[in-house]
């Protein structure tokens, strides 16, 4: 009996690498109403734009970390100042 692996991949929390590449694929979100909104929320926002793979969320703010370059710029386009739990990013 064969059993369908999940495609789901766990993303990781690591979004402080220090190699140049990891660095400019890294998003910065400022302003952020960590009270109301999570992780998993935050990483389904930013997935549209490429593959995250990784985030972490802290008191006000957090990083995406995506595969590449191209994703996080597309981000920044597309999120900033948008206006998410009553607070414009």
């Amino acid at each position: 009996q064969a059993s369908k692996m999940s495609l789901k991949v766990q993303t990781s929390n690591i979004t402080n690498k220090n190699d140049p590449k990891s660095i400019n694929s890294r998003v910065f979100i400022g302003n952020l109403n960590t009270a109301v909104v999570k992780k998993a929320d935050v990483e389904t926002i930013f997935a549209k734009y490429g593959r995250v793979v990784g985030c972490s969320v802290h008191k006000g703010y957090a990083f995406v970390q995506y595969s590449n370059e191209r994703h996080a710029r597309a981000a920044v386009l597309g999120e900033n100042g948008r206006l998410l739990a009553g607070q414009s990013l």
